[in-house]
């Protein structure tokens, strides 16, 4: 029955490899920030629920950021597996227009509507005017970040994830530095608290930029080549447009359904503590599913790989084999993930963020739904974002992910917190529905074959 997993040393070999450097870049990038989560937390309930809340927005930009990073490495990872670098060159110049223009306009909105822009994420004055100041600065540092993740997002698909541990892991241990500072006003700097955290944000984003552009300039693996960069030609971008959009849709249209989640939560009774809750329980569940991602990353490069070498005869095996690995090591995470929320340590962990009794109680309960689970949610991301979006599945992967998320869970989690006023435990019932009608759809697709599909040209 599991025959499929019978691939031999070099094919697990390949995966380690692969997923390692983005792994490490994942527990960096998420362990940084649950230092700025705590950072901000030390100075209470109600900035740190602000930040959650300006940060919502901000989520929509890095999904959208996402969701060009993976239409791209749709068409790289093929190219790569060719190894046509001017096709890749061509890609990587319309992911740069179209990433540094979205990012520009949210950014713009955020400057000069923060005010109105916060006001739609919840009813709480007090959240809104301690976030005016941070919603305003932090837009403008995902200008550069978009940009640089594009990029590092390119050399991922061409099996160089190692890029993207090194900037990220400089960037973040930057940023968390530049929040002591800031935020409490070390080092004879003025004490500017959650703007602090803002231009600590904005800072390290553009030095994050720098290296970047640094190591665009004399790596030798793969060259930029300006002249194709810019004229990426109509062929190319006809099929950026027809394989990217979707993706790019997908994630955004993800992004406001889960911005929905903490905006249900933020017009609740308690919405201060049940927003901090939220904030920590979903610091603590990235700890726990960066092997998942990192296996979903890795899935895309392998399944692209493969398809542009041409050896397609091996795909459907292959896909089965990284979903069955993302499904154990869901179960494996997740169950680490409920013993440490119910253990004494998850105590001693939410008094560090001086919940209150009733807010550590509500965080151990969240996490207890995110780690049962997990095995699920491990076996859609590897499933969508891996495997079918590696095939060149884009449509059918952006169903599988959004239909379930918009028509039973968000319907579920504002019927049972917002108009039956159930409280925060049904509203996470909802939630877990996302993943069950995900799975049974996604399994169909899988085993249709019908996602295996070579984008890659001859004639460009």
């Amino acid at each position: 029955m599991f025959s499929y997993l019978r691939r031999g040393k070099a094919f697990y070999r390949n995966v380690v490899t692969l997923a390692t450097p983005i792994v490490l870049q994942n527990i960096v990038t998420t362990a940084l920030g649950l230092c700025d989560t705590f950072m901000v937390g030390l100075l209470g309930e109600a900035p740190m629920a602000a930040v959650t809340l300006a940060n919502l927005p901000v989520f929509v930009i890095q999904l959208l950021v996402f969701g060009i990073q993976s239409g791209s490495s749709v068409l790289i990872s093929q190219y790569w597996g060719k190894g046509d670098t001017g096709a890749i060159n061509r890609v990587l110049g319309i992911g740069f227009f179209v990433a540094g223009g979205i990012s520009t306009l949210f950014a713009l909105v955020m400057f000069f509507f923060p005010a109105q822009l916060m006001g739609m994420l919840t009813n709480n004055s007090e959240l809104v005017e301690l976030s005016l100041n941070y919603c305003r600065l932090v837009g403008f540092s995902y200008m550069f970040n978009s940009i640089t993740g594009v990029y590092v997002g390119a050399h991922r698909s061409m099996e160089n994830p190692k890029l993207g541990l090194c900037v990220f892991t400089a960037s973040m241990l930057l940023n968390t530095f530049l929040n002591w500072v800031f935020i409490f006003g070390s080092l004879g700097a003025p004490r500017l608290e959650v703007t602090g955290a803002a231009l600590a944000t904005l800072i390290s984003r553009i030095v994050e930029f720098v290296i970047m552009a640094g190591y665009a300039a004399v790596n030798k693996r793969f060259r930029i080549r300006p002249r194709l960069l810019l004229r990426p030609g109509r062929v190319l971008v006809q099929d950026f447009i027809r394989y990217s959009t979707p993706v790019v849709m997908n994630e955004t249209l993800w992004g406001l359904g889960s911005s929905i989640y903490p905006t249900i939560m933020g017009h609740m009774d308690r919405s201060t503590e049940i927003l901090a809750a939220y904030t920590i329980s979903g610091n603590v569940e990235k700890i726990f599913t960066v092997v998942v991602f990192g296996l979903a990353s890795t899935a895309a490069i392998i399944i692209g790989r493969e398809i542009g070498a041409g050896r397609r005869d091996t795909i459907y095996e292959v896909g089965c084999a990284l979903n069955t690995l993302a499904v154990l090591v869901g179960a494996v995470m997740g169950g680490l993930m409920v013993l440490a929320a119910r253990s004494p340590l998850g105590a001693a962990f939410y008094s560090l963020f001086h919940l209150s009794p009733w807010g550590a109680e509500t965080a151990t309960m969240m996490l207890t739904f995110l780690g049962l689970i997990m095995p699920l949610r491990s076996f859609d991301t590897t499933n969508v974002v891996g495997v079918l979006r590696g095939g060149g599945d884009v449509r059918a992967a952006t169903i599988i992910d959004l239909c379930p998320l918009w028509f039973v869970a968000i319907p579920l989690a504002f019927l049972f917190g917002i108009v039956l006023k159930w409280g925060i435990f049904w509203v996470y019932v909802g939630l877990t529905m996302e993943s069950v009608c995900k799975s049974f759809i996604g399994v169909w697709r899988l085993r249709s074959r019908k996602w295996i599909n070579d984008l890659t040209r001859m004639d460009l």
